[in-house]
């Protein structure tokens, strides 16, 4: 046995003794880069979805607040008169649209509807809309939203409440019907102060900016409004003319605009209008006049467009007053038959004939006739007029 039998032998210095590593450990490398690999696959695929979710609804965001809504509709403009309840809900107001041909999809209108508010603020009641409206403005129109927008309407002076409801429509403002609806309403009239039957000769000629598919009752209150402002700025300037043109004819203000009516549907120049309303007043207040009959040919022919049924003369009616018009008795608006003013204004007078009816000019004269470009020929006895008459047709 040598010397170092049963002993270690001596270690070398510097050199180190390698570690075993133990048996289940050799295969660790191996499994951990999978692991990371399926994780940074997780991570990428997360990702992907996240940006596909987003891009999807981008998509829905920008078909559901830009693209549709700002569609245009199926037709070319065409003006749609439309009636909707009380709360009709998206599926029925979708309904409704399509079966006016207002919108072509009934199921995405109503969709759109739903996920963008419903239509608890629609307006109840009749509507004027247009058939090449996009969604977004059919909604701002059915809830009556500043955001439908205005059109600028002008009304000539000396028009009558038909041609306003005339002009209203096209001007997709007002359906027709509706408009002449408020101007009787009863209850609106007794609002604004408004004596008689409708609010014609208070609905002042002037230019407004008006919402599209308006309330008809607030363009009549619209319109009424101004008819005040003007007559307070009238009245203020000639308040002692007008109080003796009311206590001498017994008249109110609705009398004075009724002959203002008549002043604005027989004058052409304007220095002409306060002789037509002194021509008009001579007759009534002179006692030596009789019959009052003013014989105005502008109120016959507005028998004809008020209540045509009344008069079978107006059956022939083409838009101005014929001898069997003006002497119908059955025209309540005929001053050839009937003595003293009509039943009410025949049309809506401007400034210049308000104020020719409160301040008339101070003349004797009885009759007028036209003679051309515009112009009458004023006389102070019938025999005057008669020469005159024929002076004119020659």
């Amino acid at each position: 046995m040598s010397e170092t039998d049963g002993k270690k032998p001596p270690r070398r210095r510097g050199s180190k003794r390698r570690k075993r590593r133990p048996a289940g450990d050799a295969a660790a490398p191996s499994a951990t880069r999978p692991l990371k690999a399926r994780e940074a696959l997780a991570r990428r695929v997360k990702v992907a979805a996240g940006a596909a979710f987003g891009l999807i609804a981008l998509a829905v965001s920008t078909w559901l607040f830009i693209l549709y809504p700002s569609s245009r509709g199926p037709g070319d403009g065409r003006a749609v008169e439309l009636f909707v309840v009380q709360d009709p809900g998206a599926g029925g107001l979708a309904s409704a649209l399509a079966t006016a041909g207002v919108v072509s999809s009934p199921r995405l209108f109503a969709f759109w509807v739903r996920v963008t508010g419903g239509t608890g603020a629609v307006v109840a009641g009749r509507h004027l809309l247009t058939d090449d409206a996009s969604p977004r403005e059919l909604m701002a129109r059915l809830e009556r939203r500043a955001s439908a927008g205005t059109t600028r309407v002008t009304f000539p002076e000396g028009w009558n409440r038909f041609d306003m409801a005339r002009r209203l429509q096209d001007k997709q403002v007002v359906a027709l019907r509706d408009f002449l609806d408020a101007t009787t309403d009863a209850a609106l009239l007794r609002d604004l102060g408004i004596e008689g039957d409708s609010a014609e000769g208070f609905l002042f000629p002037a230019t407004y900016d008006l919402p599209f598919d308006s309330d008809p009752r607030e363009v009549v209150r619209r319109m009424k409004h101004e008819f005040d402002r003007r007559w307070d700025i009238l009245s203020r300037s000639h308040g002692s003319s007008l109080n003796d043109v009311m206590t001498s004819s017994r008249m109110g203000i609705r009398d004075v605009v009724t002959l203002a009516s008549m002043v604005e549907k027989e004058a052409v120049a304007d220095d002409e209008r306060p002789i037509i309303a002194s021509v008009f007043l001579n007759r009534l207040r002179d006692p030596a006049f009789h019959p009052k009959r003013l014989e105005c040919d502008p109120t016959a022919a507005y028998g004809c467009v008020v209540a045509p049924e009344k008069a079978t003369s107006c059956a022939d009616f083409a838009g101005k007053a014929t001898a069997p018009i003006e002497h119908d008795p059955n025209n309540p608006y005929s001053t050839y038959t009937h003595e003293g003013l009509p039943p009410g204004p025949i049309a809506n007078p401007g400034a210049r004939s308000l104020e020719a009816a409160m301040a008339p000019a101070a003349t004797h004269y009885f009759f007028f006739v036209a003679r051309g470009e515009g112009r009458h020929a004023f006389s102070e006895t019938y025999e005057a007029h008669l020469s005159a008459t024929k002076a004119g047709k020659l």
